[in-house]
């Protein structure tokens, strides 16, 4: 453009300095914050969900007290309430001091373990802002293919060795009356996989995770992660034989291993299931004390018949380790842009 073309006149000189003008300052806009769940970290095995940058020790000993306690709390409450009715037609449930184990009694405890499934849900979702479901496995969900081949393949050979754990030296017998059989057999049936479930989230999901989390180390923190649960599993069925523990101690470690390979806890929910549902059976159909023989984990109780169960579950446990040495174990996929908020 020519300066001297009239066609495009210039400003009137004035003499004053121009002073250019500046754009509006623009407000600051904060970043908005995340909401909803923390998505579970693509790429990574089942123990190290809850893993971060910080170890966050002192949250992950908060989780297992509030599991724990939530545990005893559920129990006391429903075991009491179950007390309070059995009072009202004559009998006297355990949780009364009494020897009667009724099946409303039976329903109760189940019941109160099985509220551990949603409990560790919510205590993995406020302390560490993940989503609950993903206790389930490293997809979110409850693999029901999982669960029909572990229960298809691993349930004849562990159902033995129940049987032989539990027949070898049956309690003496005592009088059922036939509703009590009933009602056991029904609440049985539908209560206790539940119950094992519950224990299932609890102890090799929740507690799993949170101890798996306190070691950058993926193998560390796995070994952490089966120690802490494992033991945190034998000390609170608080039994004092030694025959007892040792069972008690392999199953968890057997368990857990098992939950890290198969990135879930469905194959553990099937042998826990089977375990306790079997041996309910067992003692019905056989018209034992139920109650003095569960009950009674005082030293000098167990047997080195438990060794059959320890050995069988941790071969379970060595082979799905070594049908996953290929594959290793399983990862989490990458989260959903749409995740459901439990």
């Amino acid at each position: 453009m020519n300066p001297n073309d009239d066609r495009f006149p210039s400003a009137p000189d004035t003499g004053a300095v121009q002073t250019p003008v500046r754009a509006p300052a623009q407000p600051d806009v904060p970043t908005p914050r995340r909401r909803g769940p923390r998505p579970v970290p693509p790429g990574v095995e089942y123990h190290r969900v809850l893993a971060g940058d910080k170890r966050r020790i002192a949250r992950g000993i908060l989780a297992i007290v509030l599991l724990v306690a939530g545990l005893f709390a559920f129990s006391i409450v429903f075991s009491q309430a179950a007390a309070f009715v059995d009072a009202q037609m004559g009998r006297t449930n355990p949780a009364a001091g009494g020897t009667d184990y009724t099946p409303l009694y039976h329903g109760a405890t189940m019941f109160s373990l099985a509220l551990l499934i949603p409990w560790s849900m919510l205590i993995q979702r406020w302390l560490y802002g993940v989503k609950g479901a993903s206790l389930h496995s490293v997809v979110s969900r409850f693999r029901f293919d999982v669960f029909g081949r572990a229960l298809l393949f691993i349930g004849p050979f562990w159902l033995i060795a129940v049987t032989v754990m539990n027949v070898s030296a049956p309690p003496e017998q005592t009088h059922w009356p036939v509703a009590d059989l009933v009602g056991m057999l029904v609440l049985t049936l539908l209560l206790v996989p539940l119950q094992t479930a519950g224990e299932e989230y609890g102890l090799r999901g929740l507690v799993f995770r949170v101890a798996g989390s306190w070691n950058r180390g993926p193998r560390t923190a796995l070994v952490v992660g089966v120690l802490v649960s494992s033991l945190v599993f034998t000390t609170i069925h608080g039994a004092g034989d030694p025959w007892i523990n040792l069972w008690y101690f392999t199953l968890a470690v057997s368990l857990a291993v098992i939950t890290w390979r198969t990135g879930g806890i469905e194959t553990a929910v099937v042998i826990h299931a089977l375990l306790n549902t079997l041996t309910f059976l067992l003692l019905i159909a056989l018209h034992i004390d139920i109650g003095a023989s569960i009950a009674d984990r005082s030293a000098g109780t167990g047997s080195p018949i438990l060794l059959v169960p320890s050995v069988t579950v941790a071969v379970i446990a060595a082979v799905v380790w070594l049908r996953t040495r290929r594959t290793g174990p399983a990862l989490t996929t990458h989260p959903d842009p749409h995740p459901v908020r439990v």
